[in-house]
This record gives structure tokens, C-alpha cells and sequence, in this order.
């Protein structure tokens, strides 16, 4: 029953995600499905987290913008993006801070104008989500690293972002470690929290 309730969630937040979110999703989705089915949290934490992140993509929609990405772990929301409309960024920050629930907020929400020449700089969407999903990839592979306790994502500046939770110190620096060693990777975040 439990499981049945935890594809039902699942379902309804995928029709909520934005469409570059959703392809990502998709890429990912057998084992995203599976890693979540398995995951050591309970299935009342995982609903809480699935409600903020169709709070913040409710939020998106309203706006009519999907200049922002999110990857949540125990109610602890990660936010990455770009807009070019700073009276859109200000207001999506303000109605994000505003979402009930939220434990933790890391906001790596930027405002660059549409014709700053650092724009030319940045990673394509193409090339970022490659970036996030190899980053996800190294863990998969790497023994001793629960890679289901763990999120990661990338924006266009070239910054791996690393969020969940390790079992020891070693775990998460292991984590750590796969997280930075990648093609095009420039930085890490690290907001994993050691728990066992």
C-alpha cells in the first residue's frame, strides 16, 4: 500500500514539473522509480518533500517562467537557475521563501540581464543536464556511497550541487569526491548532511 501511495505522489508531481525538468525525469525515471521505492526515508517524508516541490513548480507556472530547476531532500530545497527579468526574480524569490515546510533553503537563484556578456560563458540547458546526471552517474557506481540518500543537479556556470544525506563522514566524502571528479565540473556545493 505504502508503495502504491508513493507512485501515486510520484505521478501527480511529474505533471507538475516543468518540461525540462519532466525530460530529465524521463532519462532518469526506471531508476529514479526504483531508488525511491527503496530509499531509507518513510514514505510520509518523501510526500512532504514532493509538496513543497509542487508548491515551488506552482509557483513557476503561476509566473509562467521555468527559469528555475529544484532537487529537495528531507524538506531541504536546493533552487538553481537564471532569470533576465529581475521584477520576475525578485517575486519568485519572495513567494519561494514564503512555502511552508521548507527546512533548509539553499538559493542559487541568479538574475543575469538578458545581454550580459557573461551569458556567453555559460553552459547550455543540453549541456548542464549532462553535467548533473553524470555527476548523479559517478555515485551509482562507487561502493560504499547509498547513492539513493543522494541528489545532484548543475547550473550553467559549471557547479555541481550535492544534497542529501551520508551514513558516516566517509560516505559523504566519498560523495564529495565523485561529485568533483567530472569533465566540466568547476565547483561543488556540498550540502549533504552526515547521519547515520
Amino acid at each position: 500500500m505504502r508503495l502504491i501511495a508513493f507512485f501515486a505522489a510520484l505521478g501527480i508531481t511529474f505533471a507538475a514539473l516543468p518540461a525540462h525538468a519532466q525530460l530529465l525525469d524521463v532519462l532518469t525515471a526506471p531508476k529514479t522509480l526504483i531508488d525511491r521505492a527503496i530509499e531509507a526515508r518513510s514514505a510520509g517524508d518523501i510526500a512532504k518533500d514532493n509538496q513543497i516541490v509542487l508548491k515551488v513548480n506552482g509557483i513557476m507556472g503561476k509566473m509562467g517562467t521555468v527559469k528555475a530547476s529544484t532537487e529537495i531532500y528531507e524538506q531541504r530545497l536546493l533552487i538553481t537557475g537564471i532569470f533576465d527579468d529581475k521584477a520576475l526574480y525578485d517575486r519568485f524569490q519572495k513567494d519561494v521563501k514564503a512555502v511552508e515546510g521548507v527546512k533548509k533553503l539553499y538559493w542559487h537563484v541568479t538574475y543575469l540581464a538578458a545581454n550580459d556578456p557573461k551569458r556567453k560563458q555559460l553552459l547550455d540547458w543540453g549541456d548542464t543536464t549532462v553535467l548533473a546526471a553524470k555527476a548523479q552517474g559517478r555515485l551509482v557506481g562507487t561502493a560504499g556511497v547509498a547513492d539513493v540518500n543522494f541528489r545532484t543537479t548543475a547550473d550553467p556556470y559549471g557547479t555541481v550541487y550535492l544534497l542529501g544525506r551520508a551514513r558516516s563522514g566517509e560516505e559523504g566524502k566519498k560523495a564529495l569526491a565523485r561529485a568533483q571528479d567530472g569533465t566540466g565540473v568547476k565547483k561543488v556545493m556540498n550540502y549533504v548532511e552526515v547521519r547515520p
